[in-house]
């Protein structure tokens, strides 16, 4: 009698496994390398699993020069990621290359998305539908270095607020040697950083201009207004000499080295210029000009691929309704530095009250979006607009009017 119940007790014990193995799914989730924005991912995806028991996530990286490629190539082939992190200037070509599909509206309903998530998130949503959701969102704000600016006889807690105070603090801190050349940048120059959105959506507009009407489908900067946005910004490597393009490699390793008085970057970057030790750093609202404030806000999302079917996207559903959660979104502020994409997560007073988050916040409020359709490519016709201007000393109107020729065919490109 007991050796039977033995038996049964092991068929029982067999037969949960079976049902446990059976009612466990593995999704893979897949995101570009940048250290901060991996480890905080490591960690939803570590509370996620505690409190969904029969979900696996794998967590796969790719250097972001391929990461693209790589999920078109394995999505298309049936294989690689369920939930795919993308830049919301590349929703129209991953709507294209059905590597994405719609959100479920019984799990992500639109009117509870709209009415949670900060607007910039309607960047998301195609033909009615919603195509991802984003943990954070960023934006732009001028980052100064205090150690440089007590040096340059600049009060260290008083950045500029205008432009006009922007481009004097930046002849103020800059230095060069004996023969004129500059070793420490007032101002680091970067268009392939984030300075082509602050030339694009916030010089244009503090000039008097649009970039884009039409829904952002048509150019609109080929005018007195992006002329001038234009010629303030190469006018500060040929006029009032304060940065120099190509200085360094990149204008957020010239900030951190010390060799740059100031940096206009995003949120994202918090996570890097936390590192530093040499000096102590300070954040600023972009600066007004013309008595005009504006900003550029973007973010990652994060979407369902079109692989994802049956048990998987039960799983996928489970998941990116948990890394867009308040709590994700809380976790993710304090990992990465980038702001919770739900205004209540957002916006509370210990957030606004923050010297570092708070003008990051304020940015938000009067930011705009812009709509890509070939982020890469249009990022592209503004560094070669103002390449052709400082390195081949083209006229700036007629590099203006080239600039916006080519981006308008890349816009009717991607509309035929």
């Amino acid at each position: 009698m007991r050796f039977k119940k033995m038996i049964a007790g092991l068929a029982f014990g067999v037969s949960v496994l079976a049902a446990n193995a059976a009612s466990a799914v593995e999704i893979e989730y897949w995101q570009y390398v940048f250290d901060s924005r991996v480890k905080a991912m490591d960690q939803l995806i570590q509370k996620f699993q505690a409190a969904n028991p029969g979900i696996t996530v794998k967590h796969t990286t790719f250097p972001y020069a391929e990461y693209q490629t790589k999920v078109a190539a394995t999505v298309s082939a049936g294989q690689g990621p369920d939930v795919v992190q993308l830049f919301y200037g590349w929703v129209d070509g991953f709507i294209a290359g059905k590597l994405i599909q719609p959100l479920p509206k019984d799990a992500f309903p639109h009117d509870k998305i709209e009415a949670e998530f900060f607007p910039i998130v309607t960047a998301m949503k195609r033909n009615g539908e919603y195509y991802g959701l984003p943990t954070a969102v960023r934006s732009l704000a001028l980052f100064y270095n205090k150690k440089a600016f007590q040096a340059a006889g600049l009060d260290p807690n008083k950045p500029p607020q205008t432009i006009e105070e922007f481009v004097a603090a930046a002849e103020k801190t800059v230095k060069r040697d004996g023969s004129g050349n500059i070793v420490s940048e007032g101002f680091a120059m970067d268009m392939a950083g984030q300075d082509h959105q602050w030339w694009r959506e916030v010089l244009v507009r503090q000039n008097g201009g649009v970039p884009y009407t039409d829904n952002d489908r048509k150019v609109a900067y080929n005018n007195e207004a992006g002329l001038k946005a234009l010629q303030f910004y190469v006018d500060l490597q040929n006029k009032q000499k304060v940065g120099q393009l190509g200085f360094m490699d990149e204008a957020q390793a010239a900030f951190k080295g010390g060799l740059a008085a100031m940096t206009i970057d995003g949120t994202f970057r918090l996570g890097a210029f936390n590192a530093i030790k040499s000096f102590e750093w300070g954040v600023a609202e972009l600066p007004a000009a013309n008595g005009v404030r504006s900003n550029y806000a973007s973010y990652f999302a994060n979407a369902i691929t079109g692989k994802a079917q049956g048990e998987k996207l039960d799983a996928a559903k489970k998941f990116l309704a948990y890394v867009s959660s308040p709590e994700a979104m809380e976790i993710w502020l304090k990992a990465v530095g980038e702001l919770p994409a739900r205004r209540s997560a957002a916006l509370t007073q210990e957030n606004l009250s923050n010297p570092i988050y708070g003008p990051f916040l304020k940015g938000l409020e009067y930011a705009h979006t812009t709509l890509f359709v070939d982020e890469a490519a249009q990022r592209q016709v503004a560094i070669d607009m103002v390449n052709r201007v400082l390195i081949q000393k083209q006229d700036p109107k007629e590099s203006l009017a080239e600039a916006a020729k080519a981006e308008q065919a890349i816009i009717d490109r991607a509309a035929k």
